[in-house]
């Protein structure tokens, strides 16, 4: 039978199946009398008589009846393969590429995809360490991650971590044969340890702020990086100060391998948001939002 003729026996199938044009019609969404039209084509190609008509009910005949048996868990499987292509569709599944700097990659994005991933099987997440304000549509980025202050106002935002301190720490090899620093103008007199970003053109300046008085201090020392695992090593090994992301070091404090210094200086920064471009984002990228959207005392 030619393609065409498909649907006339989808329109039939509907009808044997509610023994009723008006609730066949309704099913389909086409008019009454369309689908009666749609019947009789059918039956004058077939040459056969399909269905029994009354002012009452509509029912089969031995044809009509041989036809349904033989069409009918077709057209039900069809449609049940239908379905499950509609689910597919919305099911979590594809690349998730997101930028992001090294501090929340490791303390947020990486601690949530070992619990994540596991349970999603089909996504796959490609993580970007870069220290610039990546324009992520341009650079082909389902996302992005930055301080709360960064993200560009026509983004859409999502919380995925608390406020964070900054600390200003130093070893005890270190500060054995110095004088541990009173106010940020005494950094002048040390060495530090320096991060260049990207995004300044520069060194990193140290904004320190307290009672309402902010200090930008640009520091001097032997040592600059653009890496957070460097930083934080070589304060350890007693090459200088450095100001570093107070939980990155808050087990070294507590250990007393790092002395921090001007605690009362360090203020607290909105956390860090995932971005994107728009509400209209994959079901992949929805359910690791989901995932990683923080839910402290700010929800």
């Amino acid at each position: 039978m030619a393609h065409e003729n498909f649907n006339d026996l989808a329109a039939f199938a509907a009808v044997a199946q509610e023994r009723s044009f008006t609730r066949a019609a309704a099913k389909m969404g086409v008019s009454q009398s369309a689908l009666s039209q749609t019947i009789r084509a059918l039956e004058e190609r077939l040459g056969l008589s399909l269905l029994t008509r009354t002012t009452r009910s509509v029912a089969p005949t031995e044809a009509g009846e041989r036809l349904f048996q033989t069409i009918g868990p077709r057209f039900r499987e069809i449609e049940a393969q239908l379905a499950d292509l509609s689910a597919l569709r919305d099911k979590p599944a594809g690349k998730i590429r997101i930028t992001t700097g090294e501090h929340p990659a490791v303390s947020i994005l990486q601690p949530a995809l070992k619990r994540f991933l596991p349970d999603h099987p089909d996504i796959s997440v490609e993580l970007v360490v870069d220290y610039g304000l990546t324009d992520i549509v341009a650079q082909g980025y389902d996302a992005g991650v930055r301080m709360g202050e960064q993200v560009a106002k026509d983004m859409v935002a999502v919380r995925i971590g608390p406020d964070m301190r900054m600390a200003v720490v130093g070893s005890p090899k270190y500060f054995k044969s110095r004088s541990l620093p009173q106010s940020p103008h005494d950094l002048m007199e040390h060495n530090c340890i320096n991060v260049r970003l990207p995004t300044y053109g520069g060194v990193f300046p140290w904004d320190l702020e307290k009672d309402g008085q902010e200090v930008n201090v640009r520091v001097e020392g032997q040592l600059v990086f653009n890496n957070l695992a460097l930083r934080v090593q070589s304060a350890l090994d007693g090459l200088g100060i450095a100001y570093l992301p107070e939980d990155a070091v808050a087990s070294h404090i507590k250990s007393s391998r790092l002395i921090r210094v001007l605690e009362e200086w360090c203020p607290t920064f909105s956390g860090y948001h995932l971005y994107y471009p728009s509400r209209k984002h994959t079901p992949a990228l929805s359910v690791l939002i989901d995932k990683l959207r923080y839910r402290g005392r700010l929800d």
